[in-house]
């Protein structure tokens, strides 16, 4: 197998090119600082000369061949340096960048007239703010505003400058173009009405306790079969039990000892109310003193929803990632750390998590709808992931809710997800889950089309299907076409997926792990949220792989209890088990559902749509027998806390 510390210097096709080239005046372009949406295809207008710009310069860590090198050591099990992590100050020793190129780079914003603000204790950025006139004069550029994906976004249609003295020093300037508003949250309610959950939101009847409990008798079959009604969420038991920690728990294996950050945006107000109403409704300990913390800005619980931001948006987020946390391991402690913005922060937020390292498990519920980011966004963010794994802490990702990204179209389109297609994070996938009366019964991988009852009208009498079904959703996964095949991945992807770009340098797939994902058959969570009759807590189904990926962390926190040493980056170690993960392939017969929804969202006065989703729909990726770009490995099984803990 190819060694971890060539893939990791050759990881960028794209993003790890030198960074400068030569400019007049004193002067190098930073390369790859040119987001990719800015074309003149995409121009509206120039930005306003006065409007506020607040940006981080981000620094290139100190020998980065040597930090790449010490990452594979220790997370590869057969490195004697296995599990020999750093702490931050031993990073900041060896790789963090230097405090003279701190105060060059400090000196040189001032010299421009700009006002210099926070540097984290491992000297990573230095964070700035001013006008677009001073931005402009300062880096040499023109800033526009452009149209991309719906959205107004201000960006450079040429490299940035910076002093010939410094180019080496900065690894990445993020906030200058607004590339990091294209974030999404990879939660689904998958409701049909226009209510997000904190405008009220609840599941219509009939649905379903557990898998095949209610079947839609009264309604037309579909395919020739009499359809289940969708699980109204499962909780609990239903998933401990599904990905084979319930018995670990039961001994007090629970994940105790060990700590696990979630990182959103804003944060909700009433998460501390709404987490212990679910964990007394749904059969989980409650938080002991101290087991649950926040990180948030001032102002973070009073941010006013407004057109640029959306912190009622994230509330669903929030709760759902802390309370799949909780379900999965409820003896580990957890941290929350709200970025004060849904667009600009999450970086820094996972920096100061990494910084300080202030968790041994970090989950995130969000990501960027392919790899269409400038490289001096990427770069930055990868060091820090990077940092992350030479001290021990697991990333894990969502690894997004678009399938390939084509909706069905051009296959040469399909791509994965960033932040999850990072080699040094775990990219978590979804599947569909059918949990009977008391077991497990299968899953297949998350990829969803529908079909409505009565599609002309929606409410009429006629009783029947409609003629085609729409795509909704799946699991993100695919090729890299940025990231080199990681050495924990080969032998194990298939070379048809690793080569599916170029034949010759196989790349990065995606998802490695997988758990639940469809919202069809996803989780329960409550929630307080505003109804036409009142503010109040209510529960409701949810799902994405902002659903898989905590409760993976949840299970990771309970195996590293079990394995009584921090397991930190976990691909080398899970691609390596012989058993504990359960294969996850295609049913050999089409396995849809029956939903009910509330036209309004909340109640039947508007009236109740029927529709089926069909699982298993995901264009260019497949589920098959092994490694696959749906799933990835599979899902973990009753012995996976025995296979890691064995490790």
């Amino acid at each position: 197998m190819k060694a971890i510390v060539t893939v990791l210097v050759t990881a960028l096709l794209v993003a790890l090119l030198p960074m400068s080239a030569a400019a007049a005046n004193g002067k190098a372009a930073l390369r790859g600082s040119v987001p990719p949406w800015a074309t003149s295809a995409n121009w509206k207008s120039s930005a306003g000369a006065s409007d506020p710009v607040n940006f981080r310069v981000y620094l290139s860590l100190r020998d980065q061949a040597k930090a790449q090198a010490l990452g594979q050591a220790v997370s590869d099990p057969r490195s004697p340096s296995y599990g020999h992590y750093l702490t931050p100050a031993q990073f900041n020793d060896q790789f963090a960048p230097t405090g003279a190129d701190v105060a060059a780079v400090t000196s040189w914003l001032s010299s421009q007239g700009l006002s210099v603000g926070y540097t984290p204790s491992n000297n990573h950025y230095v964070s700035a703010e001013g006008t677009v006139a001073q931005v402009q004069a300062a880096f040499g550029v023109s800033l526009g505003t452009y149209s991309v994906q719906g959205k107004s976004l201000r960006g450079n249609a040429s490299e940035l400058l910076v002093p010939a003295g410094l180019v080496d020093a900065v690894a990445g300037i993020v906030g200058i173009d607004e590339s990091a508003e294209l974030v999404t949250t990879l939660k689904s309610t998958d409701k049909d009405s226009a209510a997000p959950p904190s405008g009220g939101f609840r599941n219509a009847p009939p649905c379903s306790t557990y898998w095949g409990e209610k079947t839609a008798t009264t309604l037309p079959a579909y395919d020739g079969n009499t359809r289940p009604y969708a699980p109204c969420g499962y909780a609990g038991v239903q998933l401990q039990d599904a990905y084979g920690v319930a018995s670990s728990i039961a001994n007090g294996t629970d994940g105790r000892g060990v700590t696990v950050a979630v990182i959103d945006a804003y944060a909700s107000p009433t998460i501390v109310g709404d987490t212990s109403t679910y964990f007394s409704k749904n059969g989980l300990p409650a938080w002991k003193a101290g087991q649950f913390t926040q990180v948030v800005a001032p102002g973070t619980y009073n941010r006013p929803e407004n057109p640029r931001q959306d912190p009622q948006g994230w509330y669903g987020e929030e709760t759902l990632d802390v309370e799949a946390v909780h379900t999965m391991a409820p003896g580990a402690k957890v941290v929350y750390v709200g970025a004060p913005n849904n667009y600009r922060d999450l970086d820094a937020a996972m920096n100061h998590v990494v910084s300080q390292r202030l968790a041994d498990i970090v989950t995130n519920s969000y990501g960027f709808s392919s790899e269409f980011l400038p490289p001096g966004f990427i770069n930055p963010v990868n060091d820090t992931f990077l940092q992350g794994v030479l001290e021990g802490i697991g990333i894990y990702f969502s690894s997004g809710d678009s399938g390939d990204e084509t909706f069905g179209g051009p296959a040469n389109t399909a791509t994965a997800d960033w932040p999850a297609s990072s080699p040094y994070v775990t990219a978590v996938g979804g599947t569909s889950l059918a949990y009977g009366k008391s077991s497990y019964l299968f899953e297949t991988g998350w990829g969803t089309n529908r079909n409505r009852l009565n599609c002309t009208g929606f409410l009429a009498a006629t009783n029947s299907w409609c003629s085609r079904e729409v795509y909704l959703y799946g699991s993100g996964g695919g090729t890299s076409r940025l990231f080199a095949q990681p050495s924990y991945q080969a032998g194990v992807v298939p070379t048809s997926l690793a080569t599916r770009w170029n034949k010759n340098a196989p790349a990065r797939v995606v998802p490695d792990i997988s758990a639940v994902g469809d919202p069809n058959t996803g989780m329960l969570i409550g929630q307080t949220q505003q109804f036409s009759d009142g503010t109040y807590y209510d529960q409701y189904r949810i799902g994405g792989t902002s659903l898989s990926s905590p409760l993976m962390a949840g299970v990771m926190a309970v195996a590293q209890q079990a394995r009584g040493t921090r397991i930190g980056f976990a691909n080398p170690l899970i691609y390596s088990l012989g058993s504990g993960i359960r294969d996850i392939v295609a049913p050999a017969d089409s396995v849809a559902v029956v939903r009910a929804d509330y036209v309004n969202g909340e109640n039947a006065t508007d009236g109740v749509l029927y529709s089926v989703r069909r699982m298993e729909v995901t264009f260019t990726l497949h589920t098959v027998a092994g490694y696959d770009d749906v799933t990835g490995l599979g899902t973990p099984n009753g012995s996976f806390i025995a296979a890691i803990a064995a490790k």
